[in-house]
Formats: structure tokens, sequence, C-alpha cells
């Protein structure tokens, strides 16, 4: 019996879905080291501290303030026709409710992430592309410098602190504008709004919102800076490390996503 020839596509299918897990595995590793870095004493040092504070301060400060007035404007909007068009069909108790739902739990920490990954951890990203190219990380090693405790750990948790930060001013806001806009200027409603917010954000619904911030913004600080990381990819690929990175990022960004809904109304 003569041997059975090998297929060209299925050899090529097996090695690339052999780079894609080796790529998976890649950021499990990353995302394990530092965070052993995040809870080692000897991360905090002096300089390192310094280091730590200059970014999260350059990574969140600048866009806090924007991006809540941003979502503030936007809020006012949404709010304004959901109301309206929860009066219009004789729905009006249900409409502080599903703007806390639709707003406040779904699309204020996805947008919070996103703007995080534009203003904060891309850049990141190219800034330590940028000095791997120059110095490489052999010469921080021979200088006695620990790259990912110098360079990659601060601008990670930048990024995480960033997202959190976004979602967490700008949810604090949309719940003060949600009841200005359903009950005005006036302490009346307060009673009522708390019970309301409250039946929404009930233990289990509460726990899936933290879970899904905190995982969002791990994801948005680690994927981009994970990608500059990656060995430069072949000469035959069709696609850079960055760009499957932020593919990786959305897909991570879309898991999640369904995630929380499935924790949330089923």
């Amino acid at each position: 019996m003569t041997p059975t020839a090998s297929i060209p596509g299925e050899s090529n299918n097996v090695a690339v879905a052999g780079r894609w897990l080796a790529g998976w595995w890649r950021i499990v590793h990353l995302a394990a080291l530092l965070l052993a870095l995040a809870l080692s004493p000897s991360s905090y040092a002096r300089d390192n501290r310094r280091l730590l504070a200059r970014h999260v301060y350059l990574g969140t400060a600048p866009a806090l303030l924007w991006f809540t007035v941003l979502t503030t404007l936007i809020s006012l909007v949404l709010i304004r026709i959901v109301v309206v068009t929860a009066i219009s069909y004789g729905l009006s108790q249900y409409a502080l409710e599903m703007v806390v739902r639709v707003l406040v739990l779904e699309l204020i920490p996805l947008t919070a992430a996103l703007f995080a990954a534009l203003r904060c951890t891309i850049p990141n990203a190219v800034e330590i592309a940028a000095h791997r190219a120059e110095r490489g990380w052999g010469a921080w090693t021979h200088s006695g410098i620990d790259p990912l405790r110098r360079e990659v750990l601060p601008r990670v948790a930048a990024g995480v602190f960033c997202a959190l930060m976004l979602a967490a001013a700008s949810c604090v806001v949309t719940l003060f504008v949600a009841y200005l806009s359903v009950y005005g200027a006036t302490l009346s409603g307060f009673a009522a709004y708390t019970h309301t917010v409250g039946q929404v954000f009930n233990p289990a619904v509460s726990l899936v919102f933290g879970l899904k911030i905190l995982f969002l913004g791990i994801t948005v600080a680690l994927m981009p800076i994970a990608s500059v990381l990656e060995a430069a990819p072949r000469a035959r690929e069709r696609t850079s490390a960055e760009l499957r990175g932020l593919v990786r990022m959305f897909l991570v960004i879309l898991l999640i996503e369904v995630a929380s809904l499935v924790g949330n109304y089923y």
C-alpha cells in the first residue's frame, strides 16, 4: 500500500492554529508575569513608585474631564429619548430602570474601556515598541533594569486605572443626570430613585458589573502592549502583530460583553 500523501492545506491550517494558540499563550504568560510583579513589594521602590504615579496621572487626568463631559452630553440625549418614549407608551414607571440598565450597566463601561484604549493603552504600546526598538530588552537587562518591571508594568497599571476611573466617574455622573432628568432639582424623588437603582443593582448584578469593568480594563491595558512584545511576524504573514493584537482585544471585549449579558439576564 502506498502511504497517504499529506495535504498542504491541512498542514497550513495546523500551522496557523499553532501560531494562534501560541499568541494567546504569550498573552496569558505575560499577564501572569505582570501579576507576579504587581504583587511583589520590590516593584514599589521609590523610583518605581514615581514612575507608576507618573504614568497613572498622565494616562487618566487629561482624559477624565473630557470623557466625563462627553458622556454627560450623550447621556442627556439618550435619557431624554428613553423618558419621552416611555411616557408616550404609558411606561413611565420603567423609564428610569431602562436608563440605568442600558447606560450604566452596558454602554458606559464599554465606552470607557474603548476610550481608555485609544487615549492611554495604545499610545503606551507605541512607546514600548519605540523603547524596545531603540535599546532592546538586552540593553535594559545588562544595565540591571527589568524592562517588564520598569516599562511594562507601570503602563499596564495606568491603562487599567484609566479604564476603571473613566467608568466609575461616568457612571456616577450619569446616575446624577438621570435623577435630575426624571425628578428634577428636588429631593422628593430620592427614596423612589434609590429604590429603583437598588432593584437594578442587586448583589448578582453588582458582582457582574464590577467584574465586567475590571476585566474590560485589564483587556484594553494588556492586549495592545502584549501585541508589540510579540516576535516580528514572518514576511509571508498578511497581518502585523499590532493588528492581531487589536483583533484579539475586540474578541475578548465581545466575550466579556456576552458573558455579562448572560450573567445579568439569564
